[in-house]
């Protein structure tokens, strides 16, 4: 281990802690978070069946311009 691993383990655990407080704060303002056009729901008697599709790709996107953001700062 070296010094860059310290600096990522803290900034994870600094991404958690932030995710963490906006979905503590924000919960009821982000019911729309996996029900985006897109979303696959199928729901029978005996069976559910989701696949958030569109919600992976919006976090997706939202992840890697994150960690480009962060990348040319470190």
């Amino acid at each position: 281990m070296n010094s860059d691993t310290g600096k990522y383990i803290m900034l994870i655990g600094g991404a958690v802690v932030i995710i963490g407080g906006v979905i503590y704060f924000f919960h009821d303002k982000l019911h729309w978070i996996g029900h985006l056009p897109g979303d696959i729901r199928i729901e029978k008697e005996n069976f559910r069946f989701y696949f958030p599709i569109t919600t992976m790709i919006l976090a997706s996107v939202i992840v890697t311009v994150v960690l480009s953001i962060i990348r040319r700062f470190l």
